[in-house]
């Protein structure tokens, strides 16, 4: 699987939860802070996922 498509993935979920935490009016600052923990979960997921194996000498 490509980074690309792991990451727009993951984009869509955060977006879908984003979306709930405004419907459930949770404060603006904590869906901010969510938003970029699992951003970050997700560059990390995605690397991990994706990466070619290092090649030992």
């Amino acid at each position: 699987m490509s980074f690309g498509i792991y990451i727009a993935g993951f984009a869509i979920l955060i977006g879908g939860l984003i979306y709930g935490a405004i419907i459930m009016h949770v404060a603006a600052h904590w869906i901010a802070v969510g938003a970029i923990v699992l951003l970050g979960i997700a560059v990390m997921k995605g690397v991990h996922s994706t990466r070619g194996k290092d090649l030992q000498k």
